[in-house]
């Protein structure tokens, strides 16, 4: 019976495993999981950063990035995730792609937590629904939505995070100064009031030097 792990695992990655020595750790870790979890959805409510993997008939792979506001991926029920594909470059390599092969891959980065995730999968894109569209499209952002990548996972699978560097959003950098800078402004409110108050109860004594 074949595994969700084969959608990586071929034959011949296989082989180069069993050769190189860690062909039974993954035997003993087990399949990759297919149903989306709670877990895996609370994750992509807080991704910003994705890559999307595609690939022509002749098998010619191609990788675009893809972001917005954190939580702009959404589950829309069972196997399906979609998000707004907003005007950009008009290349559309991804969606010609997708047009004669839909086979398709998707990398998450949370670079924060240094996590990521694969989801395996197909892909397809979704013209002319308004009302999908809008649905998907991340209130208040800056964007057009051009169409609709819909996205149904056959697998996914959790990487460690060695080697990840950790980054953190700009925003989220400026949001935490701010909060710091506005308690070091309060406590040194409170300290001058407190000199204050102890000047008056204990005042200097007349002749002592400043």
């Amino acid at each position: 019976m074949p595994l969700s792990s084969d959608v990586a695992f071929t034959d011949s990655v296989k082989q180069v495993q069993a050769r190189k020595g860690s062909r039974a750790m993954f035997e003993q870790r087990g399949d990759f999981r297919s149903e989306l979890t709670p877990d895996l959805i609370a994750f992509l409510s807080v991704i910003d950063t994705a890559y999307l993997a595609t690939a022509t008939a002749e098998g010619q792979p191609y990788v675009q990035h893809r972001g917005g506001p954190k939580g702009f991926i959404h589950h829309l029920g069972g196997q399906t995730i979609a998000f707004a594909d907003f005007l950009g470059n008009r290349q559309y390599v991804t969606t010609g792609n997708l047009a004669e092969n839909d086979r398709a891959f998707l990398f998450l980065m949370d670079y924060a937590t240094r996590q990521r995730v694969k989801l395996w999968g197909r892909a397809k894109v979704i013209e002319g629904d308004a009302e999908l569209a809008a649905k998907l499209m991340p209130q208040g952002y800056r964007a057009r939505a051009e169409q609709v990548i819909l996205f149904e996972v056959t697998a996914w699978d959790i990487n460690c995070h060695q080697h990840i560097p950790q980054k953190f959003d700009a925003a989220d950098v400026a949001a935490t100064v701010a909060a710091l800078q506005r308690k070091i402004e309060t406590l040194e409110s409170e300290n001058a009031a407190l000199r204050a108050r102890l000047s008056l109860v204990n005042p200097p004594m007349e002749g002592a030097s400043a």
